[in-house]
C-alpha cells in the first residue's frame, strides 16, 4: 500500500492529483468536490480511534472491514480470558497492542495515502462520468 511512502511523496503525490483536479471541467470539479467531501478521512479520527480503543475501530473508518473484525474479534477474546486465565487474556491484549501500535505512529501517512487513493478514484470516476 502506498502509506509506505515517505510524507514527502505523498505530498508530491497529492499535488499531482491536486494538479489533475485543476485541469478538470468546471462541472466535473464541482463534482469531484462533492464526492470528496463525503469520502476523505481524517487523521486525527484514525488515531483517537486506534490509540483509545485498540479493537479495530480504526480499520473500519477506512472501511478495512474484515481487518476490523479479525481486530475485534481478537480483543474481545482476550477480554474473555482475561478473568479465567489473566496470563492468556493479557498475551492476547498485548499482542493487539503490538500489532496495531505501528499504525498509531504511522496515522499521518495512512490516512494521507487513503484520502490520495480516494483523489485517484474520483478523478477516474469524474472522468469517466462525463466521458
Amino acid at each position: 500500500m502506498s502509506y509506505e511512502m515517505s510524507s514527502e511523496q505523498l505530498r508530491d503525490e497529492e499535488e499531482a492529483l491536486r494538479n489533475q483536479i485543476r485541469e478538470l471541467t468546471p462541472e466535473q470539479r464541482k463534482e469531484y468536490y462533492r464526492l470528496e467531501g463525503q469520502k476523505i478521512k481524517d487523521p486525527d479520527t484514525y488515531a483517537v480511534l486506534n490509540w483509545f480503543i485498540m479493537t479495530g475501530l480504526h480499520h473500519f473508518y477506512l472501511g478495512n472491514t474484515q481487518r476490523g473484525v479479525i481486530n475485534l474479534c481478537v480483543m474481545l477474546v482476550g477480554l474473555f480470558f482475561l478473568p479465567f486465565l489473566p496470563i492468556v487474556g493479557v498475551i492476547i491484549i498485548v499482542g493487539i497492542v503490538i500489532v496495531e501500535l505501528p499504525q498509531l505512529f504511522k496515522s499521518q501517512q495512512i490516512v494521507h495515502a487513503y484520502n490520495n487513493n480516494v483523489m485517484r478514484e474520483l478523478i477516474h470516476k469524474v472522468k469517466s462520468d462525463n466521458a
